[in-house]
């Protein structure tokens, strides 16, 4: 069984009673979308928050219980500055939207990297959504925001090496789950399913060490087209596999 997929022609069937506890989704193909149709690509990631929205909401609707986004990446600060100022303008936009209707919809928030780079209001709405988020149980949708597979390992390994001088931990006694404790993602199970539309087929420093044994479905649908009927499809491949952890 090939380990990377392809989008199906048709949308299969998806047993609602078998879903994966926690998909993951590379938002991918906005720049894209938004060349096609001769628009700025700012453009195209106004269609791709409206497609994260819809998709969002979704999936607290058939009962998931974890999505996690890869929103904004550490290597996304080299695009150019009119590009990022409109990613940032269109995340306050949607916070403060889900800050107003958190109580009524009951899905949790949480943000996956490291908030320092933005600014006094984001970061001060990112921790209004995190502290709301803790009176509701249900859907967690996560957000990666600033976020680098890479460099969360490289933070989890020096905190965890700073830790271990201080208290004279031996190295031989470090396991596993001493790294996994101290990820932005500590306390959330790994993803059983990551999707990336785009058509592009590689990871992009993305939950490197949670993706060890998650199953992949790439297709070529940019991220703007990317519709409940595509995420039936990635569902419906995931639940074709036998998942063996490397057994047998």
């Amino acid at each position: 069984m090939p380990l990377f997929r392809k989008a199906a022609e048709q949308t299969p069937e998806v047993d609602f009673t078998r879903l994966p506890r926690h998909i993951a989704i590379i938002m991918d193909g906005n720049g894209r979308w938004a060349k096609r149709r001769g628009l700025p690509r700012t453009a195209g990631h106004a269609a791709g928050a409206e497609t994260f929205r819809t998709i969002a909401t979704y999936c607290k609707e058939i009962g998931l219980d974890y999505l996690t986004v890869y929103a904004f990446s550490t290597e996304n600060w080299k695009r150019p500055e009119e590009e990022v100022s409109s990613i940032m303008t269109l995340l306050k936009k949607y916070l403060l939207e889900a800050i107003d209707r958190m109580e009524r919809d009951r899905v949790k928030m949480a943000f996956f990297g490291d908030l320092t780079p933005l600014t006094p209001e984001l970061r001060e709405l990112c921790e209004r959504t995190r502290e709301i988020s803790k009176h509701y149980e249900g859907c967690q949708v996560n957000i990666c925001l600033n976020y680098g597979g890479r460099d969360e390992i490289t933070r989890a390994v020096r905190q965890l090496a700073e830790e271990c001088v201080k208290e004279g931990r031996s190295p031989d006694s470090i396991a596993e789950r001493d790294i996994s404790d101290r990820l932005f993602s500590a306390g959330v199970p790994d993803p059983d399913l990551i999707i990336r539309p785009s058509g592009e087929v590689r990871t992009s420093n993305f939950l490197l060490w949670q993706s060890a044994y998650s199953e992949y479905y790439f297709t070529d649908v940019l991220w703007p087209d990317f519709s409940k009927e595509e995420l039936h499809k990635a569902i419906a491949s995931y639940q074709k596999r036998s998942r063996r952890f490397g057994g047998v």
